[in-house]
């Protein structure tokens, strides 16, 4: 699949990839010039590929909450909150972002290689009877993501009243060119920023009108390759690498985002226990010594014992150093461990870090 900016990426020189079945740009240029510029001054992504699927009606919130790791009931119209979708064994379908739009009627932006999968389990778990409405707009809509210390200001040139004084974790919705346009301050990088929603007739016209504001301030059109530096250094985890359907929430370090004084869902009695019994393993960052990449896969070990396995690793631009999550046993979790990784039969010598590696300076 496309997104309503393939042409633009290929005229700009962006090198097209499959990813989840959609045709995006891994890279314009070089990926750690576009990773700096997203630390220094801003990005712009396309995210189009992400799902946006809505749920509203009444007994809306009630079913969401079956559905999730937080509580739903708590989140208030105009805020966003991030939470996993589980399954009865407690393994991670997805980790998603829920904007409540009002009172019964949500908004759920889902990964895109796990977007057919959340579309059948909430079709497949919808009550039967229910008042309430399902919709996938993925393909109707466009998405992006502008982020950066200068995303504010680029998007204060187009939206100065609009966007005054959003907080962190918020959306406001408004009407841009006769087009309902939802702006919201998350993202996925470490740095501060904004995601814009808006139909797809207008995805060129926005793109290339931020990219005119921001040309002044250093913003840059960014892909994949530095998305996913950006987020390993802020320790965000990847669908398929630090979460999947074996991995628990807790497991993954996710447990801020796992009420279990909330009503039942799904997987919620073995979170439970296996709160109850303690960790086995847990996510963990891990500084590399060498510039040698130990990447998703390679073992780690405690002498001549097996202790753990790396989920993602990358030379962070940033910090200019290796750098890898893992998931490794509880008892090695504590900053300063010194493991090893084995890389094709050679033993390179890592240190258990406290994550995130980078953190963007409080302003």
């Amino acid at each position: 699949m496309q997104t309503p900016l393939y042409q633009w990426h290929v005229e700009a020189g962006g090198r097209i990839v499959d990813f989840a079945g959609w045709q995006l740009p891994i890279q314009y240029g070089s990926i750690v010039d576009e990773h700096h510029a997203v630390r220094k001054a801003a990005g712009l992504f396309d995210i189009a590929h992400m799902g946006r699927l809505y749920l509203s009606g009444p007994g809306a919130t009630a079913f969401l909450n079956t559905l999730v790791t937080i509580d739903v009931s708590k989140i208030k119209p105009g805020s966003v909150k991030y939470a996993l979708v589980t399954n009865d064994a407690a393994g991670v379908l997805d980790d998603v972002l829920i904007s409540c739009l009002d009172a019964d009627d949500f908004m759920i932006v889902v990964n895109a290689s796990n977007r057919e999968k959340i579309v059948g389990w909430i079709k497949q778990h919808l009550p039967t009877g229910s008042e309430i409405s399902f919709e996938d707009r993925t393909l109707d809509e466009f998405m992006l993501a502008l982020q950066g210390p200068k995303a504010l200001s680029i998007l204060q040139q187009m939206l100065p009243e609009e966007i005054a004084g959003m907080k962190y974790y918020s959306f406001v919705e408004m009407t841009l060119n006769d087009h309902r346009l939802v702006v919201s301050r998350t993202g996925y990088t470490g740095e501060d920023g904004f995601e814009l929603i808006i139909d797809s007739s207008q995805a060129v016209w926005l793109w290339t009108t931020l990219l005119a504001f921001g040309e002044a301030e250093g913003l840059k059109p960014a892909g994949l390759g530095c998305r996913d530096t950006l987020r390993l250094e802020a320790a965000m985890p990847l669908y398929g690498h630090e979460l999947s359907e074996s991995t628990d929430p807790l497991t993954a370090d996710l447990g801020f985002a796992v009420k279990l004084d909330k009503p039942d869902f799904h997987g919620k009695e073995k979170l439970v226990a296996i709160k109850a019994a303690g960790l086995k393993r847990k996510r963990v960052g891990l500084s590399v010594e060498g510039k040698r990449i130990p990447r998703e896969g390679v073992k780690i070990y405690s002498g001549a014992t097996e202790v753990g396995e790396v989920t993602s690793g990358t030379f962070s631009p940033t910090l200019e150093k290796t750098i890898a999550m893992a998931m490794v046993d509880f008892a090695q979790t504590t900053p300063g461990t010194a493991l090893e990784a084995d890389l094709r039969g050679t033993r390179i010598p890592v240190t258990v870090t406290a994550l995130p590696f980078y953190k963007r300076a409080a302003t």
